[in-house]
């Protein structure tokens, strides 16, 4: 997104937040982005291979929130890289959406089943599952699509 248009919303968010008479100082504001998502991913799989489990893994942990920030901040392709909403330090906090894995797929299958109404089968789930892409390629820890395309591979085991 461009800078200038993520600036656009800063006047919602500074601290002196008052926009036509209404102040704003109460409002939460959700950013969803994929900024930062390289540094989260390095970390969670970094922290698996010390024998940490991903559910372990919170915003202090290695100093993630940091890492994130600091990613944001200096991506050239990032909006934020040149937005007044990181250079005032308008934003709180960053909420990392960790990697998923296997287990996390497998439900996201069985979820699809119940959408679809298939019979609940944890087998065609878990081949499901097991036949979406993850990383790092050799150890096949973290899924790389999350369960974006669980529907669309499903169907082709069901038909």
């Amino acid at each position: 997104m461009h800078p200038q248009l993520i600036d656009i919303i800063k006047p919602f968010l500074d601290y002196k937040a008052n926009v036509d008479g209404v102040s704003f100082r109460k409002a939460i504001f959700i950013f969803l982005s994929n900024a930062g998502g390289n540094v989260i991913a390095e970390v969670a799989l970094n922290l698996w291979r010390e024998g940490i489990c991903r559910e372990e893994l919170w915003m202090n942990r290695k100093e993630l929130e940091t890492k994130i920030f600091r990613n944001i901040f200096s991506d050239k392709n990032s909006g934020f890289l040149h937005s007044s909403l990181i250079d005032e330090h308008l934003i709180d906090h960053y909420v990392p959406f960790l990697p998923l894995m296997l287990k996390h797929v497998r439900q996201c299958v069985m979820a699809e089943m119940l959408n679809l109404n298939i019979k609940p089968n944890y087998a065609l789930a878990d081949k499901v599952a097991r036949d979406m892409p993850f990383f790092p390629e050799k150890e096949r820890i973290f899924s790389v699509k999350g369960c974006k395309s669980i529907r669309q591979k499903l169907v082709l085991y069901v038909n």
